[in-house]
């Protein structure tokens, strides 16, 4: 499998990640002196101080979460799919959608989450549960996967319209994955796109590719495709994730 990664966009955020939580950090503290100090003449500055701290926290927890996390999300899927997925590309923050795998079937935009908690999902409708403290601090809303998932395809698409217009019709299949590596518990009901932990992604795809007259790409277009995501990798070395790679990162 060919990964290709920005780790320069990767290094570059997980320092804005780094900064804007110290700037967090700074601004409540100001907050707070000044709410000690003289809380009724200066109350707008410490109302000021305390939602810019906030804010900024919320900024850095957010972009920690992608990238400063150990394993990060793009690390979980490398690992989850490069057994299976020997003749794909995979593309990590080049391009619309984050992580994006690109086979000979097809297209499938991997929605990493990593969320933790009960997770119910039924009928495309989420639901989180037994998160504690972590809801106000440190963490992060659920969100609606599936409407995230709709808008990475249709990004996608459009990318390939403008960039791959010979391309008429190319199969593009979303899959919802829960990357975290701590206390986890999904319940998946119905649902209009797949949903799974990422120990299941392996035999996902497996059983995906076994099923008959699985669609194939032609060759141009697979090939018209494969140029226009590579555009936007054209900076960056391919790495060849083999089945002896090292457990840290996916990649050698």
């Amino acid at each position: 499998m060919i990964i290709l990664r920005d780790d320069q966009r990767i290094a570059r955020l997980r320092r804005v990640s780094q900064y804007t939580s110290l700037l967090g950090l700074f601004a409540l503290v100001v907050g707070l002196i000044i709410a000690f100090v003289n809380p009724e003449q200066l109350f707008f500055y410490e109302l000021l101080a305390l939602m810019a701290g906030w804010l900024l926290s919320q900024v850095g927890v957010y972009l920690g979460h992608r990238y400063i996390r150990k394993p990060r999300p793009d690390q979980v899927l490398d690992r989850a799919v490069r057994s299976v997925a020997k003749d794909g590309r995979m593309y990590h923050y080049l391009l619309p959608a984050p992580h994006v795998l690109l086979t000979p079937q097809g297209i499938i935009i991997l929605v990493a989450k990593f969320q933790g908690g009960k997770i119910f999902v039924d009928d495309d409708k989420w639901r989180q549960t037994s998160v504690g403290m972590r809801k106000w601090f440190g963490g992060e809303s659920l969100g609606n996967p599936t409407k995230e998932a709709e808008v990475m395809v249709g990004a996608i698409a459009n990318y390939l319209r403008q960039h791959a217009p010979t391309v008429e019709e190319v199969p593009i299949a979303p899959v919802i994955v829960f990357t975290g590596t701590g206390s986890q518990e999904l319940q998946i009901g119905e649902t209009s796109i797949p949903v799974l932990h990422h120990n299941k992604l392996r035999g996902f795809l497996r059983q995906q590719r076994g099923k008959k007259n699985q669609p194939t790409l032609s060759k141009a277009d697979y090939a018209a495709i494969r140029t226009a995501f590579d555009k936007k990798a054209a900076h960056l070395m391919e790495i060849v994730a083999g089945e002896d790679e090292e457990e840290g990162d996916g990649s050698r």
